[in-house]
This record gives C-alpha cells, sequence and structure tokens, in this order.
C-alpha cells in the first residue's frame, strides 16, 4: 500500500474519507485559535490591570510614609 505526501490526497486511505484541511489548519491555526487568542488577550489585559493597581497602592503608601518621615 502506498502512502502520499499530500495530506489531502491520501492514497490508500480508503478513498480519501480524512477531512481535508486547509494549510492553516494543519499548522494547528484553525477558526478555534482566534476564541484562544480573545481569552489570551482578555487574562493579559486582567492581569496588567492588577499590577498596575498594585503599583499605584505602593507608589501611594511609599508617598504617605515620606510626608510622615518629613512631618
Amino acid at each position: 500500500m502506498t502512502d502520499s505526501k499530500n495530506i489531502n490526497n491520501p492514497v490508500g486511505q480508503g478513498g480519501g474519507q480524512r477531512k481535508r484541511l486547509s494549510r492553516a489548519e494543519r499548522q494547528n491555526n484553525g477558526p478555534h485559535r482566534n476564541l484562544d487568542r480573545q481569552g489570551a488577550a482578555d487574562r493579559k489585559a486582567e492581569l496588567v490591570r492588577k499590577m498596575r493597581e498594585k503599583a499605584a497602592a505602593a507608589e501611594a503608601a511609599a508617598q504617605a510614609g515620606d510626608d510622615t518621615a518629613q512631618s
């Protein structure tokens, strides 16, 4: 039985019963990837927001500490 090098023309695979995959799908970049990327962007935005809040709180605490030291 011979094997074809072309994934969309699988010789000996029962007449090509496999789903035809686009180039992007073969590289694992199918339509589901957009949802994954959106979710990752949301998580990153949330993380950045939390880090900025922490930094602002730490800066405010340091500023308050400087004010009490000067009094």
